[in-house]
């Protein structure tokens, strides 16, 4: 039995913090106002109507650009740790991340030549 007492503020502090989150969830929804302005309504950055049907199509070259954002992203954070450790790396490291960077070059000056990049 002497166990069960070790778990006591657990379950004190897990019942604390569910009806802690109802207030406050039961709060928000009660004091919160759903008018809509024309703040709400007007367009925001990316340039369309925050209410339309939700079966528009969506222009594609957003999630391209996104996508080859985090490729070139992901790619040059493989960078960071060649650089710390340069000095105690033996040649065949060195021009395997020359190697490295131009095939990014290459996959660069392919996704600029197909116009992917282009708005």
């Amino acid at each position: 039995m002497f166990y069960l007492q070790e778990y006591y503020p657990i379950l004190i502090f897990l019942g604390i913090s569910v009806v802690l989150a109802f207030i406050i969830f039961g709060a928000s929804y009660a004091l919160a106002s759903s008018k809509a302005d024309s703040e709400k309504l007007s367009s925001y950055e990316c340039g369309f109507d925050p209410y339309e049907d939700a079966r528009n199509a969506f222009d594609v070259r957003f999630y391209l650009v996104a996508i080859l954002f985090l490729l070139f992203d992901i790619e040059t954070i493989f960078l960071f740790p060649w650089a710390m450790t340069l000095s105690q790396l033996p040649a065949l490291g060195y021009w395997s991340m020359m190697d490295f960077l131009f095939e990014l070059v290459v996959g660069f000056i392919y996704a600029w030549q197909i116009g992917s990049l282009e708005w």
